[in-house]
């Protein structure tokens, strides 16, 4: 089985970031980043389904040299072969699914697997795109995946409750948080994935569909103030609420 795993490098979340110069992108100095967590399951997945039934993982990045850092990682973990569409970092979600169905033309998978989302951008919007790009079956958010010959059975989380859904390869799984722990790699893969090669693969630049026209902090959160149940302090939150909150 072809398994095509596609990753994406973000902020650490301990991370603290500030607005660059142009107020359009995060200043990267002091910035440390990391494989997006989400997809740290789409690669353990992905090795569990080879050890399971054979074939090969690899696994897929689109962005600049320092993304290898994150490709690397995925080869320490266990993965086959990595590739890094090569890019600068000014495309949206359309040019990043569009360049991922321009590898997997050439790749075949049987089956594509992502995190979630990223949690820089939460676009929440790559495994769709991806899917109707290459007219793919796609289920996401899933939380427990099971493959039986070409049949796929998917569950996936949903508001208050569990979705059992069934469809066939090859098809496109972004996963949730609970589908497995990934592994932890071990030194000695480590310093073999330093020596690994790392394929590059042209990226197509297409027009973009969305545009950030500016970042900002959010506003520091108001202290909250608490007081008890007594007519007076009933009163006295009316007229915060009135006076001060401006929400009444």
């Amino acid at each position: 089985m072809k398994i095509l795993v596609c990753i994406s490098k973000v902020p650490d979340t301990t991370t603290k970031i500030n607005v660059g110069e142009d107020k359009k992108s995060i200043d990267s100095k002091g910035v440390k980043f990391i494989l997006n967590p989400y997809d740290e399951f789409a690669i353990e997945e992905g090795l569990r389904i080879k050890e399971q039934k054979g074939g090969e993982v690899t696994v897929l990045t689109v962005g600049d040299e320092s993304n290898q850092d994150i490709l690397r990682t995925a080869l320490a973990m266990g993965a086959d072969n990595a590739v890094l569409v090569k890019a600068s970092y000014d495309f949206d979600s359309f040019q990043v699914a569009n360049n991922i169905a321009n590898y997997a033309k050439k790749y075949n998978p049987d089956l594509i697997l992502l995190g979630r989302q990223s949690i820089d951008f939460d676009s929440f919007q790559v495994p769709s795109l991806l899917a109707t790009l290459l007219d793919f079956p796609s289920v996401s958010v899933v939380s427990k995946l099971t493959i039986d010959s070409n049949k796929i059975i998917a569950e996936r989380d949903i508001e208050g409750g569990k979705e059992i859904v069934e469809t066939s390869l090859p098809c496109i799984i972004s996963t949730q948080k609970g589908i497995n722990e990934p592994r932890y790699p071990k030194l000695p893969d480590i310093m073999k994935a330093k020596k690994k090669n790392i394929e590059e693969f042209p990226f197509e630049n297409t027009n973009k569909y969305v545009e950030i026209l500016s970042l900002q902090l959010p506003d520091k959160k108001r202290v909250g103030k608490i007081v008890g149940d007594s007519d007076n302090e009933i009163q006295e939150i009316v007229n915060l609420l009135h006076n001060e909150a401006k929400i009444i």
